[in-house]
């Protein structure tokens, strides 16, 4: 009888794990302000060259941050040299001002795409920068500290 449970559960386990994820990471903003010059760096290795992947920023906030929407700049630099730089908008906010992102307590956290279905074709490690970009209405100079932004990462997921 223990060897069947043993092997439900071991079952259970296998199919509870998340197998397209590929990679994933974290930085953590100081005291949950992100400043305009503070540029999140993450390197990426050991892709499948062949591999279709979905990239995504993933975002925390908590309820300091006072914005519906987000504008970030997110720069994926190849192995190669090459380089791809993109300015983004997400929203953050329902219109009523309910958050989307997902989570219990103050902490939600954003899983906002930024690449789908791609190939990224050369072998060796990809950079990936991304900063804030957010202005008041009217204003040409950034907004120097983001309050709210706890944590700005990344996640790549193999293509469904």
């Amino acid at each position: 009888m223990a060897k069947y449970l043993f092997c439900f559960l071991s079952l259970v386990l296998l199919a509870s794990c998340d197998t397209t994820t590929v990679s994933s990471e974290y930085k953590s903003t100081p005291n949950g302000s992100w400043d305009k010059d503070d540029i999140k760096e993450f390197q990426i290795t050991e892709l499948d060259s062949t591999q279709h992947y979905d990239i995504f920023i993933n975002l925390r906030n908590d309820g300091k941050y006072a914005y519906s929407n987000i504008f970030l700049i997110a720069e994926l630099e190849y192995p190669n040299g090459a380089s791809v730089k993109d300015t983004l908008e997400y929203e953050m906010t329902l219109p009523d001002g309910q958050w989307l992102g997902k989570g219990s307590g103050s902490i939600k956290e954003s899983k906002l795409w930024y690449k789908e279905n791609i190939v990224l074709p050369v072998k060796g490690v990809y950079n990936l920068k991304i900063a804030h970009a957010m202005r008041k209405n009217g204003r040409v100079e950034g907004i120097v500290d983001l309050e709210g932004i706890t944590d700005v990462g990344y996640k790549i997921e193999k293509h469904q």
